[in-house]
């Protein structure tokens, strides 16, 4: 007898994990079947509703549909970046389209958008419907439902809607076929080194997981580097031999563009002239316009306002960054030779060699005695491991997380290594959000892209991974903290340019004093990391913020540039429109590459960070604001964890955010803070 589709009922196990193990591959679709079918049977009879429209009536049990489609979609969607395979590739091509149209005929659907604006007239006239007086929160409900719905086109005519069914179909299955196309030309991509003497001045580790790399594909005696998401590479600041450090700068960036099936050029100008239509559709100059409007930024003009202003001191500090590493490397400075070099120059200079931390960095005390213990002292949270729960794969641990007092918070799944299977990149999904409304608990993951050492050997990081860690546990806070009472604001459904806001913020527990003397201790020798290294390494915070600012503003500026465009503006070269871009930006000098070329731009083309790049550096206007503060006022310590959790982490998307933060800070922030963080002061 055929075992019933395990997405169909929610999950019996603690905290309504999903039942990885019984899932299967020929699950999904019928579950994807049955889950849009069942949600637009509730909107139709929200929609049919012969009574006047309420919150009651209509909001609410607009916020209870599609659990089922929710289910199987979260487990999808996760699996899809993290453990991808010829079946799950093939699934969302044809799911992705189905999915737009599923959105669209909610979004768009004019009955229930007149119910929506009705409840909104209600309350803008005084005259407040329903049973329950609407609280805050259900009044911000109200307004951010009937934002979305109008910014989806729920007001536009039946002719227009047809059209922007149309775009929207063909954008989920040309966005679904870049990460497709790029994922599968980074595997190809990768470097395969013959003599481990191409590897001198790796890690012992490093070489060890570039030897089970290979073997991995079958290419034993050899080591393969694998590439990871941004333009540069963490093993390009260690390789002595130049010509292995250019052959994998080279590799990285002719991602997408090498013709044949993987190439993703033809994707970037189909995407970008379908988005500026359907701005233009919905009544906008421009994606960004578009993009924009629901946002903290409010208008593209405001975003180039911000990155003109950071965009010339960060290339002009990013040149004299250069004159410098050439005085010591003696030739002229490539793009494969300012990792190598600067740290050589950090070395000389500030007496830092980030390389040699690597020993202090191994990843179950970064993890138990850094990330866990900062959460600990400032939130009162616990971290338990269950193995008795199993992941979605083996490499997966699940951690149950609890309050100070016991009480449930929600599970931490935890997936560290890279694979074939795992889009590059590091980031946060949420399998379930929190809402009271649902009595739904909370279950949210991070995906990290650590090379594998072989086993027996410990895990080491690097400087920036450990970093990388910190910041996506912030976004797993975020997400375990929320406590809302409607799905719509569960966990990180906050605007796209204050998310960041949060995962910025706990960066800095990484150095904070009381953590760093807790977790950086020698894997080998049980030594702490010393004092002096600590000391020079705040020293040294600056050094190298004009290459970082720089590669990131070329990347946020050119995100830009894409989607500055209008309906009518035919691009057929995207390379040209790329190096037009950037030296319209003052940012285009070729030893400081762009972060992320066009071409392997997942965040814009296939993300959700389409016109909205500029994210990290708007939100860490507030990051280096709010970590002032915490300074100021006495740092790692239950009163401001709990002052923190209350004012922002907890209220996830159910309120404006820039309230949330003056409900914080006691006033706006101010950009200050991270002018002189970057040196650009």
């Amino acid at each position: 007898m055929p075992q019933p589709n395990p997405f169909i009922a929610p999950s019996a196990l603690p905290h309504g994990l999903p039942p990885f193990a019984e899932i299967a591959p020929e699950h999904f679709r019928p579950a994807f079947d049955a889950g849009f079918a069942e949600q637009l049977a509730e909107v139709a009879a929200i929609s049919a509703d012969p009574a006047d429209p309420t919150v009651e009536n209509t909001l609410l049990p607009l916020e209870r549909s599609g659990q089922l489609l929710e289910r199987v979609a979260n487990v999808f969607y996760n699996k899809s970046s993290a453990d991808n395979d010829d079946f799950v590739s093939e699934l969302e091509e044809e799911i992705a389209p189905r999915m737009a149209a599923h959105s669209d005929a909610i979004r768009l659907d004019p009955a229930l958008y007149a119910r929506v604006a009705a409840i909104r007239a209600a309350i803008h006239t005084g005259l407040d419907t329903g049973a329950t007086p609407l609280a805050p929160e259900t009044r911000y409900l109200v307004e951010r439902y009937f934002a979305e719905l109008t910014l989806a086109g729920a007001g536009l005519g039946e002719t227009e809607k047809h059209a922007l069914r149309d775009y929207n179909r063909e954008l989920s299955t040309l966005t679904t076929r870049f990460e497709k196309n790029l994922l599968a030309d980074t595997n190809d991509l990768a470097v395969v080194i013959d003599d481990v003497a191409e590897l001198d001045g790796l890690a012992r580790d490093d070489i060890s997981a570039a030897a089970t790399a290979a073997a991995e594909r079958g290419l034993d005696g050899k080591y393969l580097i694998t590439l990871v998401l941004p333009t540069g590479h963490p093993y390009l600041s260690q390789l002595t031999r130049r010509d292995v450090r250019q052959r994998i700068m080279e590799a990285s960036r002719s991602r997408g563009i090498r013709g044949g099936d993987h190439d993703t050029r033809a994707l970037v100008l189909e995407i970008t002239r379908i988005r500026a239509k359907r701005a233009a559709l919905l009544g906008f100059d421009s994606h960004a316009a578009y993009v924009t409007a629901d946002s903290t930024a409010q208008t593209p003009a405001r975003v180039f306002e911000m990155l003109g202003r950071l965009a010339p001191p960060a290339a002009r500090n990013a040149r004299a960054e250069q004159a410098e590493l050439a005085a010591l490397a003696g030739h002229e400075i490539e793009a494969w030779d300012w990792a190598f070099y600067s740290e050589k120059v950090r070395a000389a200079k500030y007496d830092v060699d980030t390389g040699s931390m690597r020993p202090y960095f191994e990843t179950e005390r970064v993890l138990r005695d850094g990330i866990f213990f900062a959460a600990e002292k400032l939130y009162g949270v616990t971290f338990t491991e269950r193995a008795d729960l199993v992941g979605y794969h083996p490499e997966v641990r699940v951690f149950e997380v609890r309050g100070e007092d016991g009480s449930e918070i929600g599970l931490y799944l935890l997936d560290l290594y890279t694979r074939d299977s795992k889009r590059g990149g590091a980031w946060m999904n949420s399998l379930i959000s929190q809402s009271r409304l649902l009595g739904h608990p909370t279950v949210v993951v991070n995906n990290l892209n650590v090379p594998k050492p072989a086993a027996g050997t410990p895990t080491l990081l690097t400087y920036d991974l450990v970093n990388t860690f910190f910041h996506e546990f912030g976004h797993a806070l975020h997400g375990l903290f929320a406590r809302v009472t409607y799905p719509m604001f569960a966990g990180t459904n906050v605007y796209r340019d204050f998310v960041e806001f949060p995962s910025q913020v706990n960066e800095m527990w990484m150095l904070w004093p009381e953590v760093l003397e807790n977790f950086a201790v020698h894997y080998e020798t049980g030594e702490r990391m010393p004092q002096q290294l600590v000391e020079k390494l705040h020293a040294s915070a600056a050094f190298n913020e004009g290459f970082a600012t720089s590669e990131y503003l070329a990347a946020a500026l050119l995100d830009q540039a894409w989607h500055a465009i209008g309906p009518d503006q035919a691009i057929t070269d995207v390379a040209a429109f790329e190096r037009d871009a950037l030296a319209n930006a003052g940012l285009d000098n070729p030893a400081v590459p762009t972060r992320y070329s066009t071409t392997y731009f997942a965040h814009t083309f296939s993300g959700g960070y389409a016109a909205a790049y500029y994210s990290y550096i708007w939100s860490e206007v507030l990051d280096a604001d709010a970590v002032d503060w915490f300074t100021e006022n006495g740092g790692l310590t239950r009163e401001n964890g709990d002052r923190f959790r209350d004012r922002l982490l907890g209220v996830g998307g159910s309120k404006d955010p820039l309230e949330a933060y003056r409900d914080f800070r006691g006033r706006d922030a101010v950009i200050e803070p991270l002018l002189k963080r970057r040196g650009l002061n």
